[in-house]
């Protein structure tokens, strides 16, 4: 009877905690977010600093400058400009980038091997701002936490049960997993910061057509995929698709920024 008023006890917990939190993404999908944006700034100041020590920043000043320049372009589109954004290079052959809270954006020069071009290398950081800007990171470690929170619930009641070989029961329903703060994003998070990485880059005076085209590349790095079942990303296949289906509505925007930029991103030979 203890275990079974601790269970409802810890369910109205939870509930409540959701109920409270949950708001709308910028799309209008259901989100749960524990953390304020002066906490999710810590988390990312804290986390790029450590990057920063523990990878090598590269030291090409041409590079660096093209880089920036993309990336200068695409953060000046932002609703919010008061936000400062911080962009670093890091030597290495990873094919990547990322975006932080507290305005922190690093790219890898593995990628700039991939992202032919201002508009490819403006897709992937158009879509990794929009990971920020949608508020996707709180959402993982609220998950997280709200995952954590289980894992205590079923830990404490197992233990006032007197439920021998608890870890066992606890792994085979899951909850023994150790849940980080760095959490890969689903596939409707991935699909999110698409739509809003593309409308990003063609507001930026960025061709959202090379959108297609990076993604293909991207493909052909990855090699075969497994179903989109298995995946925590849309397939390869289903990315192309949207973004395809999103050109219509893009090229517009693209039109009337291009004709407006005066700061021209030409990559380095």
């Amino acid at each position: 009877m203890k275990s079974m008023r601790l269970g409802l006890v810890a369910v109205s917990v939870v509930l409540g905690l959701t109920a409270c939190m949950s708001t709308q993404s910028p799309t209008g999908r259901g989100q749960t977010l524990l953390y304020s944006s002066a906490q999710m700034q810590q988390m990312g100041d804290a986390s790029f600093e450590e990057m920063k020590k523990q990878q090598k920043v590269s030291s090409d000043k041409k590079l660096t400058q093209y880089v920036n320049c993309v990336a200068n372009r695409v953060t000046a589109v932002l609703p919010d400009q008061t936000q400062r954004w911080d962009v670093v290079l890091f030597d290495s052959e990873q094919v990547n980038a990322f975006a932080l809270p507290g305005g922190h954006i690093g790219v890898y020069t593995g990628l700039l091997k991939v992202a032919n071009g201002p508009d490819q290398l403006a897709t992937v950081l158009g879509h990794e701002v929009a990971h920020v800007l949608a508020q996707h990171g709180n959402e993982q470690v609220s998950r997280g936490q709200l995952t954590g929170v289980g894992m205590q619930i079923a830990d404490a009641a197992l233990g006032v049960s007197g439920v021998a070989n608890r870890d066992l029961y606890m792994s085979a329903l899951g909850l023994g997993a150790q849940v980080g703060v760095i959490l890969p994003f689903g596939r409707a998070q991935e699909s999110e910061a698409d739509i809003m990485g593309l409308e990003l880059m063609a507001r930026a005076g960025f061709d959202p057509a090379q959108s297609v085209q990076l993604w293909q590349n991207m493909s052909k790095v990855g090699g075969s995929q497994g179903p989109e079942l298995l995946s925590t990303h849309p397939s390869n296949s289903n990315r192309i698709e949207q973004l395809q289906q999103l050109q219509a509505q893009m090229q517009p925007l693209y039109a009337t920024a291009k004709a407006q930029v005066k700061n021209q991103c030409v990559a380095p030979k």
